[in-house]
C-alpha cells in the first residue's frame, strides 16, 4: 500500500501541469461600424429583438413556433447535440479511475499423467481491479477539453440550425403572402380585361367595333389569364415547403391577413461585436479551441504515461469458502513510452498543428463572412426602400393613365388601343411593387439572421452548458 500512497502523491503533484499551449483567441481586426452603414448608432441593436417581436404576425410566430418544435430539422440537430454530450461525458469518465469485476467457475479433470488419481478440481473465483491513468502531461485534461469544445461547438451548430429554420419558415411565409397578392392582382386585371373583351363583342357584333380591337382584347385577357394557375400552382408549392420545414403534411397554411405585413423599421449603428454571438461564428471557435487542445494531446505522446493498477480477489475450491479464505491482491505501477516509432509520432504532432491552423483559418473566414453577409443585408434593406417608393410611384402613374385613357376613349379622342396599352403596363408594374414589397421582408430577415438573431443564453430550450 506504500507505493499505491507514493504513487497517489506523485499523481497529485504533476497533475497541474499540462503541454501544449493553452487558448487564446487569434486578434481580429473589426471595423468601427459596418459597410454600407449611413445613420448614427442607437442604444438598442435591432439583433437584440426576440425573434417573435420583429414581425407582428401572430400567424408567423406560429408557425415559427412549430417548426423549431416540431420541424425535423430541430430535432435532428436537438439529437446531435445529445450525442455530442454523451461523447463529452465519455472522455470527462477518463479522469477518473475505470474498477471493474470478473467472476468465474472452472471444473477441471487434468490427464492421467498428471492426476494419477483422477481427481475433479473446482474452482470459484472473484476478482475486483481497478485502473487509473495519472495525468502527467495533461493528455487526459486535454482530451476533455476537446470533447468540451466539439459539444458547444455542436450545440452552437444547433443554434445555427435553429436561426437557418427560422429563417427559411420566414421567407416561405413571406413569398406565400406575395403570391397570394400576385394572384389578387391577376384575378382583378382578368377581370377587368373580361370587361372589356364583352365590351368589344357586343360592340363588333352591332358593327361599332373592329376585329383588329376584340382579338387584341381577346389576347390580352387570355395572357393576364393564364398566370392565375401558374401563380396558384406556385401557392401550393410554398404552402407544402412550408408544411415540410414544419414537420406536417401537405395542407393549407394559414395566412396573418389579406395583405403583406409591412417591413419593420432597422436601426442603425449595429456594432460589429455583435457578430461574436452568431452561431456560426461561435461554431468555428469552439472547434479552434478543440484543435487546440488537440495540440497538447499529440504533444503529451512524446512523453511516457504513467499507470496505477490494482487488483483484489478470492479463490476457493467451495462456492461457501469464497469469501473466508484465499484472498489475493496486488498493487502496481506502470510506465509506457514510445522508444522508435519511425517517426509517426512527430508527423502526427505536425498533422494536428496544421488542422488547428486550418481552424483558425476557418475561423477568420466564418468572422469576415458575417461582416460580409451584414453588409449585404444591409444594403439591401436600403436599397430595396427605394426601389419600393420608385415602382410605388410608377403604379400610381399607371393607374392615373388607365384612368385617363378611359376618359379619352369615352369622350371619342382617342382608339381604345390607348387603354389596352395603359392596362398591359399596369400588370406587371403591380406584379413589380408586390415583388419589392416581399424582398423588403425577406432583407430583413436575413439582416437579422446576419446578426445572430437574437439568441441569448437562456432563450433556447435545450441542454445546459457543460461544467469544467
Amino acid at each position: 500500500m506504500r507505493v499505491l500512497g507514493v504513487a497517489l502523491l506523485a499523481g497529485a503533484f504533476v497533475v497541474g501541469c499540462a503541454v501544449g499551449p493553452n487558448y487564446k483567441r487569434p486578434p481580429l481586426v473589426l471595423p468601427d461600424r459596418f459597410y454600407g452603414e449611413q445613420a448614427a448608432g442607437e442604444a438598442r441593436s435591432f439583433g437584440d429583438l426576440p425573434w417573435w417581436d420583429v414581425f407582428q404576425d401572430p400567424v408567423l410566430k406560429g408557425l415559427v413556433e412549430e417548426a423549431l418544435k416540431n420541424g425535423f430539422d430541430a430535432r435532428l440537430a436537438a439529437a446531435r447535440v445529445q450525442e455530442a454530450r454523451a461523447l463529452y461525458g465519455v472522455s470527462r469518465a477518463q479522469r477518473f479511475p475505470s474498477v471493474d469485476y470478473q467472476a468465474g467457475w472452472a471444473r477441471t479433470r487434468p490427464d492421467q499423467f498428471l492426476n494419477p488419481s483422477g481427481l475433479t478440481l473446482t474452482e470459484w473465483t472473484a476478482e475486483v481491479g481497478a485502473k487509473w491513468e495519472i495525468d502527467l502531461w495533461g493528455r487526459v485534461r486535454r482530451l476533455n477539453e476537446s470533447a468540451r469544445a466539439q459539444y458547444l461547438a455542436t450545440e452552437e451548430a444547433r443554434r445555427g440550425v435553429l436561426l437557418s429554420l427560422l429563417s427559411e419558415v420566414a421567407t416561405a411565409y413571406f413569398e406565400l403572402c406575395e403570391l397570394d397578392a400576385e394572384l389578387e392582382i391577376a384575378q382583378r386585371t382578368t377581370t377587368a380585361f373580361r370587361d372589356t373583351y364583352d365590351l368589344f363583342s357586343r360592340r363588333l357584333e352591332g358593327g361599332a367595333a373592329s376585329a383588329l380591337e376584340t382579338s387584341r382584347a381577346e389576347a390580352s385577357l387570355a395572357q393576364v389569364a393564364a398566370q392565375i394557375p401558374e401563380v396558384e400552382r406556385a401557392i401550393v408549392a410554398r404552402e407544402n415547403q412550408i408544411n415540410l420545414l414544419l414537420g406536417r403534411n401537405p395542407q393549407p397554411i394559414a395566412r396573418g391577413g389579406a395583405s403583406m405585413p409591412l417591413p419593420p423599421e432597422t436601426p442603425a449603428g449595429l456594432p460589429s461585436t455583435l457578430l461574436q454571438r452568431r452561431p456560426d461564428v461561435r461554431q468555428a471557435e469552439q472547434l479552434l479551441i478543440g484543435a487546440n487542445a488537440d495540440i497538447g494531446v499529440a504533444k503529451a505522446a512524446f512523453f511516457p504515461t504513467l499507470s496505477l493498477t490494482g487488483l483484489f480477489g478470492n479463490v476457493s475450491p467451495e462456492l461457501g469458502d469464497l469469501f473466508s479464505n484465499g484472498k489475493t491482491w496486488n498493487v502496481g505501477t506502470g510506465a509506457l513510452g514510445p522508444l522508435f516509432h519511425g517517426g509517426a509520432i512527430k508527423r502526427n504532432y505536425e498533422a494536428v498543428k496544421a488542422r488547428w491552423e486550418q481552424a483558425k483559418i476557418e475561423y477568420e473566414a466564418a468572422v469576415t463572412g458575417s461582416l460580409a453577409e451584414t453588409s449585404t443585408a444591409l444594403i439591401a434593406r436600403t436599397k430595396l426602400v427605394e426601389t419600393e417608393s420608385q415602382r410605388a410611384g410608377a403604379v400610381q402613374a399607371y393607374r392615373e393613365a388607365v384612368r385617363l385613357a378611359n376618359l379619352r376613349y369615352g369622350s371619342g379622342l382617342s382608339a381604345y388601343f390607348e387603354v389596352l396599352e395603359a392596362q398591359q403596363q399596369l400588370f406587371p408594374a403591380e406584379i413589380g411593387l408586390a415583388q419589392t414589397r416581399r424582398d423588403q421582408l425577406i432583407a430583413v430577415v436575413n439582416l437579422y439572421k446576419a446578426l445572430g438573431g437574437g439568441w441569448q443564453a437562456g432563450t433556447l430550450p435545450g441542454t445546459p452548458e457543460p461544467t469544467h
